[in-house]
């Protein structure tokens, strides 16, 4: 009678934790810009952060609902952490959504923030236009390698990538690359470094992005909150 209880129990404490994973819905972001223009997305979901990611050393924060949560990823990562099942959702930009392929992602929303160009810059005076002829050859820095490469081969341009994790500006000025390919917003970066935006590869945003097996399971909570982010989007 003693382990038939035991066995009882255990399955009595298996079942709530089931049921408590079926109901807790984890989002996951980065800082930054794109948390900053997500907050008013979220609250128009009812999400209220009950702390500022950017004041705040936790990595996982808790909102005004018990079985709703963030967690504070690397932007880079977020689409990994919806993949794999970390977090049901999160929003990542297009750039990391392409470099990422968006394998096991369901992508419903462009949600029109975090807006920017992704740009080809040279120094000033570098003669861009005689040196990007279909058939030549360029040397290329940047954080996205795919995207670039893309881009040049449907120029007919063969280039040596060289990927990067910051200071994009300085490769070309020491003569690290020819020519490299970044996200530009007010361009003032650039101006500063004595670099020129030259060509326009892909306008950039942020998408709401969805792992595909918690779409299923737990549609009834997820599809609430997609519907009041995709009313927020189309009123910015």
């Amino acid at each position: 009678m003693g382990c038939g209880f035991q066995t009882a129990f255990l399955l009595l404490i298996r079942q709530r934790k089931r049921k408590m994973t079926d109901t807790l819905l984890t989002i996951a972001l980065s800082k930054g810009r794109i948390f900053e223009e997500t907050l008013p997305l979220l609250a128009a979901a009812g999400i209220v952060p009950a702390e500022e990611p950017e004041k705040s050393r936790k990595l996982i924060i808790g909102t005004n609902h018990d079985n709703i949560r963030l967690v504070i990823v690397r932007a880079t990562d977020v689409p990994t952490y919806v993949q794999y099942g970390a977090a049901d959702f999160g929003i990542a930009g297009k750039d990391v959504l392409i470099e990422h392929g968006g394998d096991g992602l369901y992508q419903p929303l462009d949600l029109h923030i975090a807006s920017c160009r992704m740009m080809v810059a040279v120094k000033k005076g570098f003669d861009y236009a005689a040196a990007s002829q279909p058939g030549s050859r360029l040397r290329i820095a940047t954080k996205y390698p795919d995207i670039a490469a893309e881009h040049f081969a449907g120029k007919g341009v063969h280039v040596d990538i060289i990927k990067l994790y910051g200071s994009m500006e300085l490769a070309p000025l020491v003569g690290l690359s020819d020519a490299i390919v970044d996200l530009v917003s007010s361009g003032n970066t650039l101006k500063a470094n004595g670099l020129e935006a030259v060509e326009h590869v892909a306008d950039i945003s942020s998408r709401l992005v969805v792992n595909k097996a918690a779409l299923k399971t737990k549609y009834a909570l997820l599809n609430p909150i997609i519907q009041a982010f995709e009313n927020a989007a189309k009123a910015v």
